[in-house]
């Protein structure tokens, strides 16, 4: 039987993951993928391992170890977690999987909450393994479970790709009522697959290699792959995937005489996009992200071939597309309406009132204005936003983990004062090492570890070092007597103001961790403690 559910795209994967019977789910949070871990949390069913990661290698790895236990397993990151799961999810391709493995990779085109818009299936072409991509939620429900068929069949690693319009905008999906229960297979006896020594990788590099036609081959045959031959053609085709086919189809490109090729799974079936451009006059590829589709296709179909896209100017070179962007393209006249309506005023992010990070930065920039040359490192989270008005308190945010070790650089080549603010989510994440080498370099650094309990910014998530932090950094050689605890509130700032100011005086590592509850998840527990009271109260 089925049943409509009014679903996110992320919620879509969640129930399509859950159908295909995982038994464990590992990730770390990043908009705009966090409501696949979290919906399948609240499902709260039996059996499934479901917990937050410290970050995303330990998440692919953890993945990759229930893969091989025999169980069908799955990681979900932004395409920045990529980046730090990289190593364990190139080699996994190499390893291959016993149980399904699937990884999710939401992008975020036009960097809604994002430092770069970098896109996922190039990590998927550069591994070699099968690659997903949805342009529906019904697609997205009904992927999920075919890429774990897909895994296990192909035994490699699938990677499915979103974006963070279909990750975040809702559709009627039809699903399954039930859960199956899908046998685990035996746990993997074979060492040459799973030691990468370079004789056993070797071997499995060249079978890696020489499946690629195969998989060509099913790109082909997937049903999601679709062509539509418009009945009155112009000649003109139009190659899509992921959401850019929905802006294809919402301009009624096929009735205005526009031939369509889908793509839905890579590798490209290079044999089916050769056929249909030669049934073409010219062929324009619209898809969300960077040019990977239209990259290839001019591979398949030749220099010559008139090809456009974003690489020709057709489309936008870089951010998201919407039905405009494509409407243009296909020389439509009908006048925009995605654009930014008039008399809109801008409200760009800010702190929340009451927030800890506030007093944090009042107090680092009043004691920052004695050291003109000081420098302030900052790390990805809520408190990234002390870059902007009122505090303008931050000189750097490049990734996760940096704060630390861009301060010991910068302090190694002599800036002093060097002051790194990194989260407690983030310290975990991958702030832990570099604080071991600045410890091991016996670096002129002052590292504020701002705790507020929580992984704030994308919606309250567990912090994987929470009630252990001074513990931690103590472990990792700082010295306890500059490992400091601090309470950021209005009636503390003269303390706070002078904890500072002694350890950037220090000559050697210390870290202050000015700890207090995010004011979202506190109000949040009141909000649920209070439906409880009344709750017993109406019994």
């Amino acid at each position: 039987m089925t049943q409509i559910k009014l679903l996110l795209g992320d919620e879509a994967i969640a129930e399509g993951a859950l159908q295909a019977g995982i038994r464990g789910v590992y990730a770390y949070p990043g908009t705009p993928s966090t409501e696949i871990t979290e919906y399948i949390q609240h499902a709260a069913v039996e059996g499934i391992h479901c917990t937050w990661s410290t970050n995303e290698k330990t998440a692919m790895e953890a993945a990759l170890g229930m893969s091989y236990a025999g169980c069908r397993s799955m990681v979900c990151m932004k395409h920045v977690g990529m980046n730090v799961a990289a190593d364990a999810f190139v080699n996994a391709a190499m390893t291959g999987v016993n149980g399904g493995l699937v990884v999710v990779a939401a992008d975020d085109p036009s960097m809604h909450s994002s430092q770069n818009e970098q896109d996922s299936r190039f990590y998927g072409k550069f591994a070699m393994i099968p690659i997903l991509e949805p342009s529906t939620q019904q697609e997205a429900y009904e992927m999920a479970g075919h890429a774990f068929a897909l895994s296990e069949q192909e035994q490699l690693p699938v990677l499915l790709r979103i974006t963070t319009r279909l990750a975040h905008s809702r559709a009627a999906v039809a699903i399954q009522t039930g859960r199956p229960t899908i046998p685990s297979r035996p746990a993997s006896d074979d060492p040459r697959s799973w030691v990468l020594l370079p004789a056993n990788a070797r071997r499995k590099n060249a079978a890696l290699t020489a499946k690629q036609p195969h998989l060509e081959q099913l790109s082909g045959e997937t049903p999601f792959f679709k062509v539509h031959w418009a009945e009155h053609g112009n000649g003109k085709g139009i190659i899509t995937c992921g959401t850019g086919y929905n802006y294809v189809m919402e301009n009624r490109a096929l009735q205005a005489g526009f031939h369509i090729l889908k793509i839905a799974q890579y590798p490209v079936p290079a044999g089916k996009v050769r056929e249909f451009a030669a049934k073409c006059s010219e062929v324009l590829i619209v898809e969300d992200g960077q040019p990977f589709l239209e990259e290839q296709v001019r591979g398949i179909v030749g220099g010559d071939y008139p090809l456009k896209g974003r690489l020709t100017g057709a489309l936008p070179r870089t951010g998201e597309l919407n039905p405009d962007h494509v409407a243009v393209a296909l020389g439509m006249k009908n006048a925009p309406v995605y654009g930014i309506p008039e008399g809109i005023v801008p409200r760009p992010p800010a702190l929340c009132q009451g927030c800890g990070h506030r007093d944090v930065y009042i107090a680092l920039n009043k004691v920052l204005a004695d050291y003109p040359s000081s420098r302030v490192f900052a790390d990805i989270g809520c408190y990234t936003l002390g870059a902007l008005p009122p505090f303008c308190a931050i000189d750097s945010c490049v990734d996760m983990g940096a704060s630390i070790t861009m301060a010991k650089g910068a302090a190694d080549a002599g800036l002093s004062p060097a002051v790194a603010v990194i989260g407690d989510s983030t310290f975990t994440h991958s702030g832990m090492t570099g604080l071991l080498d600045a410890v091991n370099d016996r670096s002129n650094i002052t590292v504020i570890l701002s705790d507020n309990l929580t992984t704030a910014m994308t919606g309250g998530q567990d912090s994987a070092g929470t009630g252990k932090f001074e513990a931690i950094c103590i472990a990792l050689g700082v010295e306890k007597e500059h490992v400091r605890v601090v309470v950021p509130l209005p009636r503390e700032m003269e303390r706070i103001t002078e904890t500072i100011r002694e350890e950037i005086e220090y000559n050697g590592v210390s870290v202050i961790i000015p700890r207090r509850e995010c004011m979202q998840t506190l109000a949040r527990k009141k909000r649920v403690e209070q439906s409880k009271r009344n709750e017993e109260a109406t019994k």
